[in-house]
């Protein structure tokens, strides 16, 4: 898969394996030509400049070719590099030294398209003045073709921002290979803190949304409590209301058999009254020849 744009400076890709179709054209002929110059037309433009198109391995070719230059003739793979020599102090920096601390910063980009497996490093061609113009006319193009947002939070903003901040380290490294590690720990510190805080975002919302969740789950909880409490209020409205009527039957029974006692009392009264009358009269009577 074609890598996609980038701003950071790329070479050209270089072609590290082939399939056995494809043995018989030569890099350095026509054939090996126009592939590599289909494979930088084919890769998407990138703000990192990128060295031009090296067939490093191919496929072992037919018995009794001749193997090209700098490819191993028995196995058809590339001749073993040399280890970099290793510094010492007062030593000037080779060209081999800055290419292993940029490819250590940017490590070269690989993809593979119609069985070929193509590689890209980064450029060590010094930048000038008008490269970092053009640079930052680059930035500004290709912020409004993908419609990156000036404020807030966009992906898209912070990668075209982080190739080139990575583009910068690449000019600071090949005048200064020093401050390009200086500044490649700025950067590794500043995309520490990012997905430090982009963790802890995602920690936060996942923390919220179960908060969420949870007082979703009890307010459904508190709802039901609620409709079962109502609904025993209703039954003892009901049960009240019953006791009530009940209450107030009893209490009508009982005053219309407390009036009909009273009503049966008096007249028992009324009775035993008119029989003491009666008797008195009597007695009276019975009395009254006796003192005669």
């Amino acid at each position: 898969m074609i890598p996609a744009q980038s701003l950071v400076r790329y070479d050209n890709p270089v072609l590290v394996s082939r399939t056995d179709a494809n043995v018989g054209a030569n890099v350095g002929g026509p054939g090996g030509k126009a592939a590599v110059g289909a494979q930088n037309a084919g890769a998407k433009d990138s703000l990192v400049k990128k060295d031009t198109s090296k067939l490093v391995a191919q496929a072992a070719a037919a018995p009794g070719a001749q193997a090209p230059a700098g490819v191993a003739p028995a196995t058809g793979g590339p001749l073993p590099k040399k280890l970099p020599p290793v510094e010492e102090k007062g030593r000037a920096k080779t060209p081999t030294y800055t290419d292993d601390i940029l490819n250590s910063i940017l490590p070269p980009r690989e993809w593979e398209e119609g069985g070929q497996l193509w590689v890209q490093k980064v450029s060590s061609t010094p930048a000038t003045r008008l490269d970092v113009i053009n640079l930052q006319e680059q930035l500004d193009h290709m912020l409004q073709k993908r419609q990156a947002r000036e404020t807030g939070i966009d992906p898209v903003r912070r990668e075209l921002y982080t190739q080139c901040f990575d583009e910068l380290i690449r000019h600071v490294t090949i005048s200064c290979q020093e401050r390009g590690l200086l500044l490649l720990r700025v950067r590794d510190e500043i995309r520490m803190s990012i997905a430090a805080y982009q963790t802890l975002y995602e920690s936060s919302v996942a923390f919220g949304m179960r908060k969420a969740l949870q007082a979703e789950q009890g307010k459904t909880d508190m709802e039901n409590k609620i409709q079962e409490l109502e609904e025993e209020k209703r039954q003892f409205e009901q049960t009240v209301i019953e006791l009530k009527a009940k209450c107030e039957a009893i209490e009508k029974r009982e005053s219309e058999r407390r009036a009909m006692e009273e009503r049966k009392h008096a007249e028992e009264i009324a009775f035993l009254k008119k029989t003491n009358v009666q008797l008195k009269t009597q007695l009276e009577g019975i009395l009254s020849p006796q003192k005669k």
